[in-house]
């Protein structure tokens, strides 16, 4: 069970406190945004309605790869260059919740020792809930509150890779697919829908013995990436190589970003795909509400209810019952 945190203090402290860059501010708020109790969602929405003048003016990474890729080194690596570079860092880390219990193990501070100790980082772990993709119900609300508190470069690391990953897509202004070397034919199942999104694609534990497979499997992705559908914004989404060990390949990662950035903004891209982003998210919560009120309704709960309980010969038959 949640609890609640709205009855600690208003709005305007956690207004304040957030214009201030206070952390343990961001934190509390963030603690409500992820909070389901009615009255900690007023209360959010509250303050996210104040401090959205503030917000929009960070560079958004999604962050995904298939297990064992080094999701957590690679980030630690990059941030500490991305903090080098004077960005104000803020790291997103969903982790996988029990379908039991709704519990996680919220690991990525540990996972992230040198990089959670730095000035101007902030790393906030979640639980992925009952989401697809590991993208929590309040991930892109806790992008806003930490764009308010002035962080200028955020990373949303995803739970694993598969088609529901897409859903970084909506709240991300670049999506970075990390691969391994020799991973195995069986993850083309899930890679082509995956690499379609993607707006970089990077190898991973390019160091030591694994250097030249890293290097050749660069090579095989590059050549794969062409046959894919074409960027709606003509940018042609490069195969890189790096190592989270030895820092090889890291610049080379932040100056693609940086390029896209100044390429899709002059272009006018980026600012057209967070539009078509914020309208994306205003149809999944339009569902989202729409279903709970239809199942709150008290014939259909009831019925469903006695359902339930008697058992079903032809499910489909009465799922078009009740919707007539």
């Amino acid at each position: 069970m949640n609890k609640s945190v709205s009855r600690r203090q208003s709005a305007s402290w956690y207004i304040e406190g957030l214009q201030k860059g206070d952390i343990t501010v961001l934190s509390k708020a963030i603690t409500l945004v992820e909070s389901t109790r009615d009255e900690d969602q007023q209360l959010a929405a509250e303050i996210l309605e104040a401090v959205l003048p503030g917000t929009g003016k960070s560079f958004r990474l999604g962050v995904t790869g298939v297990p064992g890729v080094g999701k957590s080194s690679f980030i630690e690596s990059i941030g500490q260059r991305i903090a080098e570079r004077g960005k104000k860092l803020a790291v997103l880390a969903v982790d996988p919740s029990s379908v039991k219990s709704g519990g996680s193990i919220l690991g990525d501070k540990t996972r992230m020792e040198n990089l959670s100790v730095r000035p101007g980082v902030f790393i906030r772990p979640s639980p992925s809930g009952s989401k697809l993709g590991g993208v929590t119900r309040a991930s892109f609300e806790t992008i806003l509150l930490c764009e308010a508190a002035g962080f200028d470069f955020i990373i949303v690391e995803t739970v694993g890779v598969g088609q529901s990953e897409v859903a970084v897509s909506r709240i991300c202004d670049f999506f970075l697919l990390l691969m391994l070397a020799g991973a195995g034919d069986q993850l083309q199942g899930i890679k082509r829908g995956i690499m379609e999104m993607a707006d970089a694609l990077v190898i991973t534990k390019a160091d030591g013995d694994n250097a030249l497979k890293a290097k050749a499997a660069r090579a095989d992705y590059a050549q794969a990436m062409h046959f894919l559908q074409e960027h709606e914004a003509g940018w042609i989404p490069p195969t890189l190589t790096c190592s989270a060990l030895t820092g090889e390949g890291l610049n080379e990662l932040l100056d693609v970003l940086e390029n896209y950035q100044h390429t899709m903004v002059n272009s006018g891209y980026f600012i057209e795909k967070r539009q078509q982003q914020m309208f994306e998210i205003l149809k999944e919560n339009l569902d989202e509400k729409l279903l709970r009120k239809i199942y709150h309704e008290k014939d259909l709960h009831e019925q469903l209810k006695a359902l339930s309980q008697k058992g079903l010969s032809n499910p489909f038959r009465e799922a078009d019952r009740l919707s007539s």
